[in-house]
């Protein structure tokens, strides 16, 4: 069993995607609460207990990131003779539960990183990935339909949809046609079944993009109700920032950073609606007001960060703040788009 020291070391070697960023808006601060939302592999969760005495809850649906959680949390333990970790087991759409049945009914801080975790892309047993052969999986909680169910008893057209609004991919109905075709002679159980059969009907992407990723994207995203899940977290996030409490998100694809944008135009009070050709509904919650925006546009990742990270170059960061006395003001030193 790895002791303390080794625990730590081993989560401070995962440095999650634009940490620097998130922590130059989360600004976390001594005696300040602090939630994780996607705990994963902790990367954000120590960086923050390392830059302010404050306490930290992470949350995660994935057991086995909890498990982790867990470790480095007896870990720090054990150094500073104190608990400053706490892990919560579930998804961030029901954080609002969970945190006050913690004892919690406001926060400083939230951070929310909305990406796949890397643990989990880099498990072949997960099923994620479709560099890797393995299950057919695809479950964050590893509960209820898996991506084979869906695969092999979805009807034509509800794979087509998903396929396509989830993931943005122009040959849905070509893909979900082809699967029908395969899975009348043999069900799909692995992940190389499925991505070597998109790849013969999608034609290769000609900025290098491989023909699987978007269908796989489509399928995880429907699999784990991630946009539900989203919808639902940042309502909840908005509702518990303290006075001068921080929201920082970072998405990964336009579905993502779609909602988050709109969520928060809303809590900033402004007029947004969905276009007409969006087949998700707009965002519940009325117009808020009492926040501001800590960064007017999307942030970006620098090129160093990008070329180190590959996973990193299609990440946006959105920040907003419930009006207080300690709101920080943003960094207009990074560079930010639309």
């Amino acid at each position: 069993m790895p002791d303390a020291s080794s625990t730590i070391a081993t989560v401070a070697g995962h440095v999650p995607v634009m940490l620097a960023e998130v922590l130059d808006y989360l600004r976390p601060a001594a005696g300040e609460r602090i939630l994780d939302c996607t705990f994963g592999g902790g990367g954000y969760s120590l960086a923050i207990l390392r830059a302010a005495d404050c306490t930290v809850w992470g949350i995660d649906r994935d057991p086995d990131a909890i498990a982790r959680g867990l470790a480095l949390s007896n870990a720090l333990a054990q150094v500073e003779g104190r608990t400053r970790l706490h892990l919560l087991h579930g998804g961030f759409g029901a954080m609002a539960d969970m945190v006050q049945g913690a004892g919690v009914t406001s926060l400083d801080g939230i951070v929310m990183d909305l990406g796949v975790s890397s643990f989990q892309l880099d498990e072949a047993e997960r099923g994620f990935s479709f560099r890797l052969d393995g299950p057919l999986d695809m479950r964050m909680q590893k509960a209820g339909r898996s991506a084979a169910d869906l695969v092999n008893e979805a009807p034509e057209q509800e794979l087509a949809d998903i396929i396509h609004f989830y993931g943005e991919e122009r040959h849905a109905r070509r893909v979900a046609r082809a699967i029908v075709t395969a899975r009348a002679q043999a069900p799909f159980s692995t992940t190389t079944q499925l991505a070597d059969l998109v790849r013969s009907v999608v034609p290769r992407d000609r900025a290098g993009l491989d023909s699987a990723t978007r269908t796989f994207q489509g399928l995880r995203i429907a699999v784990n109700d991630e946009l539900g899940e989203i919808e639902r977290g940042l309502t909840q996030a908005l509702d518990l920032l303290a006075p001068g409490g921080r929201l920082v998100v970072v998405s990964f694809h336009s579905l993502e950073d779609r909602l988050v944008k709109r969520a928060m135009q809303h809590a900033l009070g402004k007029d947004v609606s969905f276009s007409r050709h969006d087949p998700r509904a707009a965002l519940a919650p009325s117009a808020q007001t009492g926040f501001t925006a800590l960064a007017g546009k999307a942030i970006r990742p620098g090129d160093a960060e990008c070329a180190a990270n590959p996973r990193a170059r299609s990440a946006r960061l959105r920040a907003i703040a419930r009006r207080g006395p300690t709101v920080p003001s943003s960094s207009p030193s990074i560079p930010a788009e639309d």
